[in-house]
């Protein structure tokens, strides 16, 4: 029928496709007989040069569905789309865009227009098995609305759970059945924006006024959007025929489409790029059996509050199912019985950094904070579904004593500066570790005298050198003074070579590579603003003398660096005698073996049980020569006492911190 539509009727333009399958028919016959073809339901391709996508495009509509995921802060969603090529167009886009935010899909579910309600009441049981509640519905509306109402009979139109509809679903926000829009209060989806403009009004009020008369029970007087692009999309055919005159060729008619561009109702009208441009979306909310805008996205700005003003939603909070005002989240874990997860806490004095337990009378409840803690709820608040969990405290009991309450049943889990252990292993589980592995050394740094710098050398070596140099420099100057050429004075000559040779102290590397071939020397006014080329040495034996002198002095250099260096970074970092103390964290592993495979066996071992210990133990006052911990008390130690001690050597003998849960997690169940 087509074919005979383009052969006979000789049609010239073809406009409505609304399916995914006529669009790519339409568009193989229109291509082939150069008929341009203007879709509602197909998307552009560069293959087909007269096919016109008029809607929204896919990757849009990714887009802003990702960007109300992250704004909302969910990290997981459940996809349902119509089992269709036109559902299933969107899915590349979503992936990518959702991978882009780290969002996940957690189920994709496909589900057929011909779906009886026993067959949709199946797919959404098996929603209700994962943690997620963040449901996204891509289908046509007629199919939604069986979708709802079977979600509302199995009490998943509730608080917790958060409904999403995509454009393509928008639509039944407008529905006329009142038991469809009772059941999706509380749901939000996206609309394609269309500026307000006085022709929009104009239009508006006529499509009422025709519409009423032939619905009357038609809620909304609103014009959908397909039908205001429908209208430009008319009017830009209208304009091109006029331009190209009639009758036309294909070609011809093609050309005048591309160019042309004019504020048309739905915004400015461009096909340029073979479909419409898009003016972002609406965010609406259904509420109060209507609906109601909360925001917008565009592609410039993302989503927002206000077209003009705002950077996110805000100012009109979307109100969820149920009434409530707060984001639905992740589904809640529950334990068997409907009990809470205890965590075990260990309440000690010292070292509160990582943990540091407390009561709170008022509410009846353990309180623990610290570091350690805070990873442990970051961690928890970024699972796909809420744990309920409660703080159990056990005053100065051992992370060994919690080890063994664990393996006993007596609590689930233990949060804290519980170290990774072999031995701890064998009873239960460890998260991974969440700090820095090993064990170190932690000392006083000494403080240096004023004539430190004269230490890498002895007084030897040092008187060595300058005979070295004063040497040299006579000899340089007596061979030189040989050298007819010579014209300044003898007192001169001297005191240029003397100082050309305490200049080569500075450079002697640079010095020596030269030498290797001219022995260049540079000359005084080469330091000063006019600087020149330096002078060369006349003679040969003069050269070979300062060569001999360079060696000398970048030996002397090289070692003296070295020396110094060693001095700086290790040496006056040793403990001060075989035989000292050696202090190490009370109350935890790290006396004896610790301490002896750190190689103090000859050093006498004492407990500290904090960081003010530390600080005195290690001070000339204290006895300590050092300290020997984990390393990441030792730098919590540096971060309240910076610059008066440091970190010498570590060894990777321990496995870090971890948290200590059963093995296995008896955890699975939804409520």
């Amino acid at each position: 029928m087509v074919d005979e539509l383009l052969k006979n009727v000789k049609v010239q333009a073809i406009i409505g496709p609304e399916t995914h399958l006529q669009s790519k028919l339409l568009s193989v016959f229109a291509n082939k007989a150069k008929v341009p073809i203007f879709s509602f339901a197909g998307s552009s391709s560069m293959d087909y040069h007269y096919m016109f996508q008029i809607k929204e495009d896919e990757s849009s509509m990714a887009k802003s569905i990702a960007a109300l995921v992250e704004t909302h802060k969910w990290r997981n969603v459940i996809f349902v789309h119509e089992d269709n090529d036109d559902g299933r167009e969107i899915l590349p886009y979503l992936a990518e865009s959702f991978q882009d935010k780290n969002i996940q899909i957690s189920y994709r579910s496909a589900i057929s227009a011909s779906a009886t309600l026993d067959d949709i009441a199946n797919e959404l049981k098996k929603f209700m098995t994962f943690h997620t509640a963040i449901i996204i519905v891509h289908m046509s509306p007629s199919l939604a609305s069986k979708l709802f109402l079977k979600a509302k009979s199995l009490q998943m139109v509730s608080e917790e759970y958060g409904w999403v509809l995509t454009e393509k679903t928008v639509d039944l926000f407008r529905s006329t059945n009142f038991e469809v829009i009772e059941s999706l209060q509380g749901a939000i989806g996206f609309r394609s924006y269309v500026p307000p403009s006085s022709r929009l009004y104009n239009l508006t009020s006529r499509w009422h006024n025709f519409f009423y008369k032939k619905y009357p029970t038609l809620v909304t007087k609103e014009v959908p959007v397909s039908a205001i692009w429908a209208y430009d999309t008319i009017w830009a055919l209208a304009l091109s025929v006029e331009k190209v005159g009639v009758p036309h060729n294909g070609p011809l008619l093609l050309h005048e489409v591309l160019k042309i561009r004019f504020k048309g109702i739905s915004g400015e009208f461009d096909l340029s790029e073979g479909k419409v441009r898009s003016n972002g979306y609406e965010i609406m909310n259904a509420i109060d059996y209507g609906e109601r805008r909360v925001g917008y996205w565009t592609h410039s700005q993302g989503i927002r509050s206000n077209i003009h003003l705002y950077s996110s939603l805000g100012t009109e909070a979307v109100i969820w199912h149920g009434g409530s005002t707060t984001t639905p989240k992740r589904r809640m874990l529950s334990t068997i019985d409907n009990k809470r997860l205890k965590i075990g806490v260990s309440k000690i004095r010292n070292f509160k950094n990582f943990i540091d337990v407390g009561f709170d009378a008022e509410k009846n409840v353990t309180t623990a904070v610290g570091f350690s803690v805070d990873v442990f709820k970051t961690c928890i608040g970024l699972l796909p579904y809420e744990v309920p969990y409660v703080f159990i405290s056990f005053e100065n009991a051992t992370y060994d004593d919690l080890v063994q309450k664990v393996y006993a049943e007596e609590i689930d889990a233990v949060v804290g500066d519980s170290t990774i252990l072999a031995n701890r292993s064998e009873y239960v589980d460890f998260t991974a570790t969440y700090t820095d592995l090993g064990v170190g050394t932690l000392v006083r740094i000494k403080k240096q005298d004023l004539w430190f710098f004269l230490k890498p050398l002895d007084i030897g070596l040092w008187l060595a050198a300058m005979a070295s140099l004063i040497l040299t420099g006579f000899v340089v100057w007596a061979i030189e003074s040989m050298n007819q050429e010579t014209e300044c004075s003898p007192a001169h000559r001297l005191g240029t070579i003397f100082w050309h040779i305490l200049l080569t102290i500075f450079f002697a590397q640079s010095c020596l590579s030269f030498s290797l071939r001219s022995l260049y020397i540079p000359s005084e006014l080469e330091f000063n603003q006019n600087l020149r080329v330096g002078e060369k040495l006349s003679s040969n034996l003069s050269r070979f003398v300062m060569f001999i002198w360079l060696l000398i002095l970048l030996i002397l250099i090289t070692s003296y660096t070295a020396t110094l260096t060693s001095l700086l970074t290790v040496e006056q970092f040793e403990l001060a005698s075989k035989g000292g103390i050696v202090g190490f964290h009370g109350g935890s592993f790290m006396g004896g073996v610790t301490v002896r495979n750190m190689h103090f066996e000859g050093h006498r071992k004492r407990a500290y049980y904090s960081y003010e210990d530390y600080a005195y133990a290690l001070s000339e006052k204290g006895e300590a020569d050092a300290i020997v911990d984990e390393i990441p008390y030792i730098k919590m130690f540096l971060s309240k006492y910076p610059g008066d001690y440091a970190l010498v050597s570590s060894e990777s003998i321990t496995s870090g911190f971890a948290f200590v849960s059963t093995i296995p997690l008896h955890l699975h169940h939804l409520h």
